[in-house]
Order: structure tokens, then sequence, then C-alpha cells
């Protein structure tokens, strides 16, 4: 992944003197257990000029530490002044007439917005403040006049790409070429399908290592929503757009694969479906989100909180932000998320990290409506440096798990294994519009071993069940200095169980 090449080392000061000129900091009242958010992480709200409606759709980070914002209106918005310590930040209109762009990536002196029918490369070629260059990079895919056919679009990749994920028509049809695919667009235009299998994605990103994330919501083939990896050659889970075969090329990734079944489950379909990549890991619907969106990491440096290399994954219809911890067990990504942040304005839909650790993020509630209430939002957030008590890592292990923990815990709450509480569920894997959990069992832990260092504990399980989201509360669990859990359910989504010998 290729970030902008500039030093953004004041986007602390940016964001305190943001909380002072324009902001407002948000006390977000607290449903989770232990002590409030707002302890560990602030929110602070940009507020636009008046009639400036930024219903934020992407945002990118320019060289010279000015801030881009891309609305759903086609807009694009330069943002600057922010590091200042006097004087309100300067909004100004940059470009116009997008349609609803999806993305924006900054690359050798040209902003990339990725909006519905094409990704475009864009500059102010004068320098008086207004973009007045704009290209077409690739256009290769279709469109109609669908409200669902959206294009959502990834920074510059190591190499220069641009990786789109294209909506299909209604969000369940394929009426336009390539809908319901993955596609990949080089640095001189070329356009290349890369997966297919979509169905509505809601952003994506980049983990630690480079490799391709996406959000897809939940809806036909999707019994609930979850991130999934895009690995070149697979398919994703929606045949709705294998149309494609038909009517541009039948040969395209080496062919159909073969129809999945609806009504059965995703592990039985795994075996029948070979390019079948299951998602990382499933959002359950309802308990975690309904609409996730876009997805960064945290900052390897440690300097958003003790989660480097983790995911942040946006929440449109709870206006939160969820964290996301993969580990890859048998070469397939699975993983758990935690609830992470919430109390948001309106519905996240973009999220930027700043090369210091400032998370940027904004949405809108248009088409959805979002918990926030606010019809759009710009925020920023900040990590004062204070450890949160947390689960840092949920591990699959062949009878259990091993929980590590941001502090050390307490032995005696965390040893008790009345301190637990796990259910496991599935999905149907269907043609119908999402699915009921199916398939519950109550594992029973039968186990629980503090380590010699009090930073981690392994859970032996009765009985782990390949397929099965893994949902573990741990309100019973304490810090050695007395905290409870800041969030204390994970669900860890078991496509693999790892083998005893491969852990020697």
């Amino acid at each position: 992944m290729t970030h902008t090449s500039h030093n953004f080392m004041n986007l602390n000061k940016w964001a305190l003197g943001l909380s002072l000129l324009v902001g407002i900091s948000q006390s977000v009242p607290s449903t989770l257990v232990g002590e409030q958010q707002s302890d560990y992480y602030t929110i602070r709200t940009l507020r636009p000029p008046q009639g400036v409606f930024p219903e934020v759709s992407g945002l990118e980070i320019g060289p010279d530490r000015e801030l881009y914002v891309a609305t759903r209106r086609g807009d694009i918005f330069q943002i600057t002044g922010l590091d200042q310590e006097s004087g309100e930040p300067e909004w100004k209109l940059w470009a116009q007439g997008l349609h609803e762009p999806l993305g924006l990536s900054w690359s050798n002196g040209w902003l990339y917005a990725t909006q519905r029918p094409e990704v475009t490369r864009i500059r102010d070629r004068d320098g008086d403040g207004r973009a007045d260059v704009f290209r077409t990079v690739s256009d290769r895919w279709g469109i109609n006049g669908d409200y669902h056919e959206y294009a959502f679009g990834s920074p510059h990749d190591k190499d220069g790409n641009i990786w789109v994920v294209l909506c299909l028509t209604g969000s369940g049809g394929y009426s336009s070429d390539f809908r319901g695919w993955a596609v990949k667009v080089s640095p001189d235009g070329d356009m290349t399908p890369v997966a297919s299998g979509i169905r509505s994605p809601g952003g994506i990103g980049f983990n630690q290592e480079g490799d391709v994330f996406y959000c897809d919501n939940q809806g036909p083939w999707n019994g609930s929503s979850s991130v999934k990896h895009i690995v070149p050659g697979s398919f994703q889970g929606n045949p709705s757009g294998w149309k494609a075969y038909d009517e541009l090329s039948p040969s395209l990734l080496g062919g159909q694969p073969v129809e999945p079944e609806s009504g059965s489950r995703i592990v039985t379909e795994r075996k029948r479906v070979g390019t079948y990549v299951p998602p990382a890991c499933i959002l359950p619907h309802g308990r975690v989100g309904q609409s996730p969106t876009g997805i960064v990491t945290f900052p390897a440096d440690g300097s958003f909180g003790p989660f480097a290399g983790q995911l942040l994954v946006g929440e449109q219809t709870f206006s939160e932000v969820q964290r996301v911890f993969l580990e890859k067990v048998n070469g397939i990504y699975q993983g758990a998320v935690f609830h992470f942040l919430g109390g948001f304005e309106s519905g996240n839909i973009a999220l930027k990290m700043s090369a210091d650790g400032t998370l940027i993020t904004g949405g809108s509630d248009r088409g959805w409506g979002a918990r926030g209430g606010k019809p759009f939002a710009l925020e920023t957030v900040t990590w004062n440096g204070k450890i949160p008590f947390e689960v840092h890592e949920m591990r699959a292990l062949p009878d259990g798990f091993r929980l590590n923990f941001t502090s050390k815990v307490d032995a005696s709450t965390a040893s008790d294994t009345r301190s637990y509480q796990m259910d496991a569920y599935t999905y149907i894997y269907q043609s119908n519009y999402g699915s009921p959990e199916v398939d519950r069992l109550k594992p029973v832990i039968t186990s629980a071993k503090v380590s010699e260092d009090g930073l981690s504990v392994t859970l032996t399980v009765d009985k782990l069940t390949q397929g099965h989201i893994h949902e573990l509360k741990m309100a019973g669990v304490k810090s050695a200095d007395g905290r409870s859990l800041l969030h204390n359910t994970g669900y860890y989504t078991l496509n693999e169980i790892p083998d005893r010998s491969a852990l020697r």
C-alpha cells in the first residue's frame, strides 16, 4: 500500500486546534462495560461553513497537509489551515460535478477519484485553488440509472493500482458490465477483473501486509454483513454477477465456478465451489452493526492505541467504528470483531488514518438512516495515550481460544470459567435476503488458564464448530488493577480449526 509522501506530524496539534476553533468534544454516553470511551479517545467535529453539506464519501490527505473531502453530492472540498493555532481552517470547493465519488487517493501530483462510472485523476494545473484538469483513467465497467450501482475505490496499492468493488444493480441483479465484480485499475489505465461474487460493498482497503479487504452488506447470499478478503481469481459468495460469463467472456477468471446451492451453509459450499473464499470476519447483524463501510489499519507505531496492524471498520447505520483482529489459519483469514468507538454524529462511510495516528471519518444518513441523527458529519478521533483494558487478540486453538489482553488480568476472575459465556451460531447461505442465526450451539468452557505474565488466558472449549461464529462474553474478567473490560464481547468467525501439529 502506497501512502502519501509527506510529513503529517502536526496532525495532533491540528486536532487540538480544531477542537478549540470549530470542534465540539463529545462525551459519549456509555453503553460499555467499565470506564468510558472518552477516557481514552476523543471525538471532535469539524463544522462546515454555512450552506455546505458534506455528506462525506471519500477522504484523502494531500502533500501539503490539506484534507480533501469528497461528498455523495459530487463535490470535493479542500480544507487547509488545520494545524494553525489561531484562525479557522478554510474550506474551498476544489472540484464539483462528479458522480458520487466513493474513494480518493493522492499519487504523483494527481488526486484520483473513484466515481460511479470511472476512475478519474484530477489536478489544479494553474494553482488557483480549483481543479481544472479531469482525465479518465478507466471507465470499462458499466453503469445505468440504478440508484445502487455504487463503485468503491481503494487507495493506491504498492504497485500503483486502485482496486474497485462494484455493487450489483439494485443490490441484487446484473444490468451493467462487471456489476458484482472486483476489478483492478493499473497506473496506465488497464482494468483487470480480479474476483466475482460481490453483492453490496460499503468500503475497501488494505491490511498491514497489503492484502485487499472490503465490506459486503447483508442481503442475497449474505446471511450477515462481513469483512471479506479479495483473493485474485476468487468467488466472494454472490453468483448474481455471473451473467458476465455469458455477456462478456466465458473465460473470465478461468470460467464460471460451480453454482452454489441455496439453503446450504458456507462451510459446506466451500467444498463444492473451489474458488469460494469465505468471509474473513462476519459482523453479526444487529449485534455489531448493519452497514459496514470503510477500512483502514491501526498505525504500526501505536499512535492510535495498542492495536497495531488490526483493522478499523466503519459502520453507517450504528454510527460506529469497529475493531477487527485477523489471523491466518490454514492459509485462510479469520478472526474476531469487537465494538470499538461509538457516538458519531452521522453514518460513517469514509475512514482515513493520518500518518501520526489521527482517525478522520465522515458520512451521511441518506438512504438508510443512522443512529447519530445528523444528515452528515466530518469528525476526527485522537487517542490520549492511556491504554484501555481490552482483549487485544482472540486467537483460535485446536480446542479453544487464546485471549491476549492489553493489560495484566486479575488471576482470580480470569481463571474462573464462570467469568465467560460462549454461544455459537451460523447463517443460512441462500439466495433469499439475509438469514436468521441458525444451528445454535452452547459450547462449554471447561478451563481458563492464565499465563505467567498475566497478559493472556487460554480457554479450553468442549467443542469448536467449523464455520460458526463463536460469540464470547467476558463480563466477569477484571484487570489486575480492578478495571472491567471496556468492551467485553468478541465475535470470532471460525473458518478453520487449527491443527495441533501446526502449533508445535
